[in-house]
């Protein structure tokens, strides 16, 4: 397969006009998603664009120094483990969330006490599902109890889980902090436009703490799908900030010599999925040899030098080498499409079979995949959808074959992708006991060797059944105007509150 013919779909336009950024004038950055927020909700929201708002608009009870990895005190100044299952948490005194409502230890409670319910069916089983309830000791000290111990509790508290204020969730709940999210954060919502805009303000009466203030006082956001768009409005000035540039565009637009174009390596990881367990029907999907041939079909090696470039690198372990007890040393599968090809045909498919494929980002991506996967017999029928219409649609079990990412809500541990993916939750497209028993026995382990030994069999057997094909780990382009400073991190949190200008 000639992958130089996946890149002339995506060269970047050459008639774009010099630029003439403006913003730093009206204190605001200018950039862009290229999908769509679901929900402004964090609960209800898995995709990056709402992590991303999460930690602008919002805190969590801790925080991880993205330098050091150190724990920090954000709106808990204090925490003690009192047992194996009970954290005690001491909370800020005089913050308030934006409404003006104070933040106390009754949010607390009432947070964690909702998104812990599965009655109201928060979106990301793996962020919450390790807490059981909390309890109010006094008016600032509270209690977290949970099920079982969980060893990652601090990193989970330092990312995905927010504090929401009690009051007024009560009495708009998910539909209403949809569409006008409030937090202690230091941004707060100024206006948002379901499915094209948001804008950000600085928050003047921010506590602080450990993310310290914003360092610009706007950060406005649009839907713009197109990556040649976003490249063109940012020649044009109404664009400070790029983020997730192709490899191809960035890479000319660093040529030029007048932005600042950063590679920085990320969490998330690519993979593609199958129905072994036959949620779908009874697809060729269940049969292992199927899988393996699937596995030696695709040159992983070849479209991360062709295509996703930067610092990723294939993998052949479910989770990222970035995250803690994720073994690199399980079986992995080499590029071989004749192997792939006796592979079927002992499987009864000699000469290949059809199938619906999907994916909902990356499409030149996927469609190395479909031309490799096509090259062995193995038809794909691309079903290119959004983001959260293939997330049900595979929640639901019917998904035969898929191309997909994950980032891990960025927190560093391998629990936050093993939790997500293969203990018979709603994307767990393998439901094997054995590996559902493995990782949730190292999910409540104390013992970091312990922990590690029950990951890496669980990560082996996977690989051994190829019940994934991991793909290869991300990396981020970020391109700035002249005018515009931030740092990346090597876990794909754009932190708007380390926006400044030069």
């Amino acid at each position: 397969m000639k992958i130089w013919k996946l890149l002339s779909g995506t060269a970047l336009c050459a008639c774009l006009s010099a630029p003439a950024f403006a913003d730093k004038a009206s204190d605001t950055v200018s950039m862009a998603f290229n999908k769509e927020l679901e929900t402004a909700d964090t609960y209800f929201n898995t995709a990056r664009e709402g992590l991303l708002l999460n930690h602008a608009v919002w805190d969590g009870l801790l925080y991880r120094d993205p330098e050091t990895g150190e724990y920090k005190g954000n709106l808990a100044t204090d925490w003690t483990w009192i047992d194996d299952t009970t954290l005690e948490l001491t909370l800020r005194e005089g913050v308030t969330f934006h409404n003006g409502e104070p933040f106390n230890a009754d949010d607390v409670v009432y947070t964690i006490n909702y998104v812990t319910d599965p009655e109201n069916g928060v979106k990301n089983k793996a962020n919450v599902g390790w807490m059981d309830h909390a309890e109010k000791v006094d008016e600032y000290t509270v209690r977290i109890i949970l099920p079982a111990p969980f060893p990652a509790a601090e990193e989970f508290l330092a990312g995905p889980v927010a504090m929401y204020p009690d009051e007024y969730y009560a009495e708009v709940g998910p539909t209403g902090m949809g569409l006008k999210p409030i937090g202690t954060g230091p941004f707060k919502l100024a206006e948002l436009e379901p499915g094209k805009s948001f804008t950000l303000e600085r928050n003047d009466d921010y506590f602080g703490g450990p993310k310290g203030m914003a360092g610009v006082g706007n950060v406005e956001i649009r839907t713009i799908p197109e990556v040649n768009t976003q490249i063109a409005e940012f020649f044009n000035g109404t664009l400070d900030f790029l983020w997730g540039v192709p490899a191809d565009q960035a890479e000319k637009l660093e040529a030029m010599g007048k932005y600042t174009v950063v590679n920085a390596p990320a969490m998330r990881v690519g993979y593609v999925t199958m129905d072994t367990a036959g949620r779908s029907g009874d697809g060729p999907m269940t049969d292992q040899r199927v899988r393996e041939a699937v596995y030696h079909a695709i040159d992983r090696q070849a479209i991360v030098d062709a295509l996703v470039k930067g610092s990723s690198e294939v993998i052949d372990t479910a989770c990222s080498p970035a995250q803690f007890a994720c073994d690199q040393s399980v079986t992995g599968y080499e590029y071989d499409p004749e192997k792939s090809k006796e592979l079927l045909a002992e499987a009864g498919y000699p000469d290949g079979f059809e199938i619906d494929f999907y994916a909902y980002r990356n499409r030149p991506y996927a469609e190395a995949i479909m031309g490799y996967l096509n090259e062995v017999g193995i038809t794909t029928n691309l079903n290119f959808m959004q983001y959260a219409a293939l997330r049900e649609k595979h929640r639901k079990g019917e998904v035969p074959m898929a191309f997909l990412t994950w980032g891990s809500n960025s927190v560093a541990d391998a629990s936050a992708i093993t939790a997500e993916f293969f203990t018979e939750g709603p994307q767990d497209d393998a439901r094997d006991p054995e590996v559902v028993e493995w990782i949730e026995t190292a999910d409540t382990t104390i013992d970091k060797e312990e922990r590690k030994a029950l990951y890496s069999k669980a990560l082996q057997k996977i690989a051994t059944e190829a019940y994934w094909v991991p793909l290869w780990t991300y990396n981020v382009n970020y391109v700035m105007s002249p005018e515009m400073d931030f740092t990346p991190t090597d876990d794909e949190l754009v932190r708007f509150f380390d926006f400044s200008w030069n």
